[in-house]
């Protein structure tokens, strides 16, 4: 198991929208739909977290993200901050 991953996510506010945009994903490219949806700053790279390690993020995030294979993307993920579609890149 690697100590550190790359991912890209898609933040929202609400489980439906993010249930709308993770139906997208297959049919849009995750980066354009990071810029057009996502309420996180990482929006303008594209939803790019860029690379990070465990304790980075918060618990319910990591945990996916960390059994994700790269190149999968997540069904929406509830956190503090929203629900995440988590696509890992590394």
């Amino acid at each position: 198991m690697s100590n550190k991953i790359k991912a890209s996510h898609i933040l929202v506010k609400k489980y439906t929208e993010a249930q709308e945009i993770r139906d997208m994903v297959t049919k849009k490219n995750f980066a354009q739909l990071a810029k057009e949806h996502s309420t996180c700053p990482s929006r303008k790279k594209g939803g790019n977290l860029g690379e990070f390690g465990r304790g980075q993020m918060v618990k319910e995030f990591e945990e996916v993200a960390f059994k994700m294979n790269v190149g999968e993307i997540s069904q929406p993920v509830k956190t503090k901050f929203g629900y995440h579609i988590i696509m890992r890149t590394k």
